[in-house]
């Protein structure tokens, strides 16, 4: 007997997290994706089953759903092409052991990521003020340049959100680079030195290569982040994506559809279309960085 509940007893202190796992997380991913096959507006009536009507209508009849994705994948570009970019020059900045105070510039780039995105959005919105805001004031004006109607212009509204994203995304980002780049052995970098390599030829044969899984993680979760983007452009710009809808993301879509007017089912079809869109991209930045390849 006392064997038995020696066995069982693992067993036992685990399952609150399974439980709470099961009921939390794996009924409300099924219930979902069940629900996205129906017709279901509101929560006390009763759903009808559409098939994929609510999935053909994403893609053929919602216009709003075409540049809700269109300005997540904007917003996305500029972090695989901006900010990602940044985080590693910085890094590489931050690893150099020349730098003084470099423990305490660590720490200062990290801070944004522990600020709410709420807070983010409002700080920002100030900054982005037409008339006193940071930008067009102490940026732009002694340039000549004319102020620039960031939020209240097109245009300019997800270059805007993009200038948050690296705010407040490359300091954390940069610490993950260091963090890959503590990890090579300065002796590879010192015999391709020896062997005549510039630092170029250092960076892009030695750093880089050994960099990949630390820029894998980063793009992954870069694209992932881009896809949920949701608090920062919301405070910015309000949940109706601002003018022409030019910063409405597809979690700002998907809450409205969704926790506004209440179409259950055509919400969940936006939500497992994002997570198919966030799974097919991340596997192809995998697979063309090369991600899967053994050394």
């Amino acid at each position: 007997m006392f064997g038995r509940g020696r066995k069982i007893a693992p067993y036992l202190f685990i399952s609150p997290f399974f439980i709470g796992y099961a009921i939390f997380f794996l009924y409300p991913v099924i219930q979902s994706l069940q629900l996205s096959f129906y017709r279901q507006v509101g929560l006390t009536n009763p759903p009808r089953f559409i098939g994929v009507d609510n999935y053909v209508r994403l893609v053929t009849k919602d216009d709003l759903f075409i540049k809700a994705l269109t300005n997540t994948t904007y917003y996305a570009l500029g972090s695989i092409l901006i900010i990602v970019p940044l985080a590693l020059l910085l890094a590489l900045i931050l690893h150099s052991p020349r730098l003084r105070f470099r423990e305490f510039f660590r720490f200062l780039y990290f801070t944004p990521n522990i600020t709410a995105g709420v807070v983010v959005g409002i700080i920002f919105g100030l900054v982005f003020e037409e008339q006193y805001g940071l930008i067009n004031n102490l940026l732009l004006a002694p340039l000549g340049v004319d102020n620039v109607r960031w939020l209240r212009e097109a245009r300019w509204v997800m270059p805007a959100v993009i200038l948050l994203g690296a705010w407040k995304w490359t300091g954390i980002n940069a610490i993950y680079f260091m963090v890959g780049l503590q990890n090579i052995p300065p002796e590879l970098k010192e015999a391709a030195r020896v062997d005549g390599a510039t630092r170029w030829q250092v960076f892009w044969h030695v750093t880089l290569p050994l960099l990949r899984p630390i820029l894998a993680f980063v793009l992954t979760i870069a694209i992932i982040g881009s896809y949920n983007l949701f608090a920062e452009p919301a405070i910015l710009v309000g949940l109706e994506g601002g003018p022409n809808n030019a910063g409405m993301t597809m979690t700002m879509y998907l809450y409205t559809r969704g926790f506004r007017e209440l179409k259950m089912g055509y919400a969940s079809a936006i939500g497992y279309s994002l997570a198919v869109i966030i799974l097919v991209l991340s596997v192809i930045q995998l697979i063309l960085i090369r991600a899967f390849r053994e050394d």
